[in-house]
């Protein structure tokens, strides 16, 4: 694992410093607030001057919540699918994998993913299938351990016992800053067949710009955690930078990756992923970043989204909010926005952390109430079967 050697000024670093006060953790709270939830799940929010809801008239869509596929979850966090059926879910906090049948909700518990550590925003989170899956079962995961933030991969076994079938960890990539807050952690394997990796600075805003640090980037590697081929920098996993804390990861229709980022007090964005480009933390939040900045193609207030997970479908980027608590439509036309955002399921299901594609205009939705920030009900947490337009 090497990444390019240009190290960040020391004017960087102090600014760094004093942007770390009162920054927002990954439920829009300032940092160290824990259990209280942000919005009531009944009350709507207008749209502030200058955020993304205003510019043009939205394109027409919609949400229909077609069923609640499983309930009582604690802290879920990732979510896979798997070929042929059933659903694997991360427990952030337990640092469990459980399979949910998505036809009857069962539930059946792989085992506790060993050397987690979890804390804060920290624990285990996403997590992923290798592109071979039929072939090799491997289950990559995300988490915290007690020194950083690393990518390993398990093999699965059903045929061992409920609890007992993972298999041992084998580290794909470590290193990447761990942190009370911003700790990134979703991965995904793209259309190229790399595993991709948000990651987020951890506090330290100037990792961002650090391009020795895996904090506050998104990652390519092969899935062996080797630099992919094609990667912008040299011996890097590195492919773009500027970032403060990615959770969400897509792909289109033409294979265009697009990543949500938490901001700190003004705008969290969804950005166009462009290979080496610089997306301007902790100089710059939301549009109008300058030059060598790459703007976001839509932004909103933190209160309005706090953005977990997205995915594509029927031509939109679809964003989970966490202190939001509503799912995002973000029609898109290239890597522009087609039409302004617009927003579903305001408060009615509380906090929404993860979105998976589904079959056809069909998505799969975690909630997110269970982890001391959400305001939990008796059923929390739950998966829930969307279909789209």
């Amino acid at each position: 694992m090497i990444v390019q050697r240009r190290a960040v000024s020391a004017v960087l670093a102090a600014a760094a410093l004093l942007l770390t006060a009162g920054c927002s953790s990954d439920g829009g709270e300032p940092s160290g607030a824990d259990g209280g939830t942000s919005a009531s799940r009944t009350a709507a929010q207008s749209s502030p001057p200058g955020s993304a809801t205003e510019e043009t008239p939205p394109a027409k869509g919609s949400v229909e919540v077609v069923r609640t596929v499983a309930t009582g979850l604690r802290s879920p966090w990732g979510l896979a699918p798997l070929p042929g059926g059933g659903l694997l879910v991360s427990s952030r906090d337990e640092a469990t994998i459980t399979r949910v049948d998505e036809e009857t909700g069962e539930k059946t518990e792989l085992g506790e993913v060993p050397g987690v550590s979890p804390s804060g925003e920290g624990g285990l989170l996403g997590i992923a299938l290798s592109p071979d899956y039929a072939s090799d079962r491997m289950v990559y995961a995300y988490f915290t351990s007690a020194s950083d933030n690393r990518i390993v991969r398990m093999r699965y076994d059903e045929k061992e016992p409920p609890g007992e079938q993972l298999g041992e960890p084998d580290t794909v990539l470590r290193g990447i800053p761990k942190g009370e807050i911003h700790n990134g952690g979703r991965i995904a394997f793209g259309p190229d067949r790399m595993l991709y990796a948000g990651t987020g600075e951890s506090g330290d805003t100037g990792l961002s710009q650090d391009e020795e640090s895996l904090g506050g980037k998104v990652l390519r590697m092969t899935p062996d955690g080797e630099p992919a081929p094609g990667n912008p920098f040299p011996d890097s996993v590195v492919y773009s930078y500027g970032h403060r804390n990615v959770q969400g990861l897509a792909w289109d229709d033409e294979q265009r990756l697009f990543a949500s980022e938490f901001g700190q007090q003004t705008w969290d964005e969804l950005n166009a992923i462009k290979p080496g480009d610089n997306y301007g933390w902790p100089e710059a939040e939301g549009k109008g970043g300058g030059s060598g900045f790459h703007d976001p193609l839509a932004q909103w207030s933190t209160d309005e989204a706090s953005p977990s997970g997205a995915a594509f479908a029927e031509g939109s980027v679809w964003m989970a909010g966490l202190r939001g608590e509503r799912l995002w439509r973000i029609p898109l036309k290239g890597t522009e926005a087609a039409a302004d955002p617009q927003a579903f399921l305001q408060g009615e299901y509380g906090r929404l952390r993860t979105v998976v594609p589904a079959d056809g205009d069909r998505l799969w939705l975690v909630t997110s109430n269970t982890d001391g920030r959400g305001d939990a009900k008796e059923d929390d947490d739950r998966i829930l079967e969307l279909r789209v337009t």
